[in-house]
């Protein structure tokens, strides 16, 4: 098998939203409450605001083929950034470029789990806009392009009932896949670990809709204080996955709900054997807790219900047979300062080669297992032979890959829509 043969399906990326996402979307009773794009005339920085609150987009995550001297946290606006952040044909030709077949894709303004709408004290505004929110995602950008996108909208945290209702919903739109909180209690809601979530979970499970959980989705924030290195706060977010998955691991509710499905969106994978080893350890030893698996082990629970999702983590293949070979899954992480385009395909196969993986592991990791998980079937739409790497990539030559300052595509936004007003 050649580099240039392998199918990629990106498990995780991100939206940066464009200004007019609620259009068409938000009932017309709602539609002068709904969140607004504006550029403060103070501040040049453009903000989602409404009277739940304000989100910005740190240039963070929103850096692709910017230089990086130009990163760091200060917001950005639509004019300083990639088009391919923010518009969809745009985002597709990016993933040709970048030999990437399909992309399953994270809010940005809004939280990875949805935290900025549940933030509003009225929670039928709240409602309606998320609705809105999923309805946008799942008609007009998943849609757009069929079988690039696998849909993923939001969970509305604020309350289990209203989140199953939603999870009814959107698997009636198509959806195989909905947003959760990696900490409800740390965001202000209730704890998993109380059966307040199970009627959500049984609906994702009738439904067979996955959990896809990002890490730093509780809102939390950076890890550490005024003193501590940036180093250390942009490096620990990503061991957010292993209490996570603790948590989860020892809810009682996985003993109701066998069939529940859980993505660890950017956790990574190579913390997961010594994890396993731990959990194996105390289920043996510390009988006096009283925990029930339900006549499995901590790695046979995790294997079924976990799907582990990776940027870059060699370690973590060299230790695939320990975490489960169906259990891995790839990602991008576009447009976010982790991301690896335009090269992830040279990436990911200098791993692969350094873990010596088979064939039939090498489809499994970096598509099969995806598809399978999040029940999505591209080549309905996508012939297999046009699908590889090489394929989308012949077809993406003209793509300009070139590192751009801020201002160059300011300029670039300004020539074709005019200043942001």
């Amino acid at each position: 098998m050649r580099k240039d043969d392998m199918i990629l399906v990106s498990v995780d990326d991100h939206i940066i939203e464009p200004p007019d996402l609620f259009e068409g979307h938000i009932p017309e009773r709602w539609a002068g409450r709904a969140p607004r794009l504006r550029k403060d005339p103070a501040t040049g920085l453009q903000t989602w605001m409404w009277e739940g609150g304000a989100s910005v987009t740190a240039f963070l995550n929103a850096v692709v083929t910017l230089p990086k001297q130009e990163w760091g946290f200060d917001p950005s606006t639509l004019a300083e950034i990639r088009p391919g952040c923010y518009d969809v044909a745009q985002r597709v030709r990016d993933m040709d470029a970048n030999g990437v077949l399909a992309s399953m894709c994270f809010p940005s303004f809004a939280g990875m789990a949805g935290t900025f709408f549940a933030a509003c004290e009225d929670l039928e505004l709240a409602y309606a806009c998320l609705q809105a929110y999923n309805d946008w995602h799942i008609d007009e950008w998943a849609a757009s392009h069929p079988g690039r996108f696998i849909p993923l909208p939001l969970s509305p945290l604020w309350d289990p009932e209203t989140a199953a209702q939603e999870v009814r919903r959107v698997a009636r739109k198509g959806a195989t896949a909905i947003t959760f909180c990696e900490d409800t209690e740390a965001a202000g809601f209730p704890s998993i670990h109380s059966g307040a979530w199970d009627p959500f979970f049984a609906a994702c499970v009738d439904e067979n809709v996955t959990l896809a959980i990002h890490i730093a989705s509780s809102g939390k924030g950076l890890e550490g204080g005024e003193d501590t290195p940036m180093d250390v706060k942009v490096t620990m977010p990503c061991w957010n996955a292993l209490p996570c998955a603790a948590n989860l691991l020892w809810c009682k509710s996985l003993q109701r709900y066998p069939d529940l499905k859980i993505a660890l969106s950017e956790g990574g994978t190579s913390w997961i054997p010594g994890f396993l080893d731990r959990m194996e350890r105390h289920y043996g030893n510390q009988r006096w807790t009283g925990s029930d698996l339900g006549g499995l082990s901590p790695t046979e629970t995790f294997r079924r219900h976990f799907l582990a999702c990776f940027i870059c983590d060699p370690s973590g293949l060299l230790l695939r047979d320990r975490i489960g070979i169906d259990n891995i899954a790839y990602e991008v992480d576009y447009p976010h300062s982790d991301c690896t385009w335009p090269y992830s395909a040279d990436e990911l196969w200098e791993h692969i080669e350094l873990a010596d993986c088979g064939e039939e592991e090498i489809h499994k990791i970096t598509h099969l297992n995806a598809l399978r998980w999040l029940r999505f079937d591209p080549f309905k739409h996508i012939p297999k032979a046009e699908a590889t790497v090489g394929a989308l990539k012949a077809r993406a030559s003209d793509v300009d890959m070139r590192m751009r300052s801020k201002t160059e595509y300011q300029a670039e936004y300004e020539a074709v829509h005019g200043p942001i007003a």
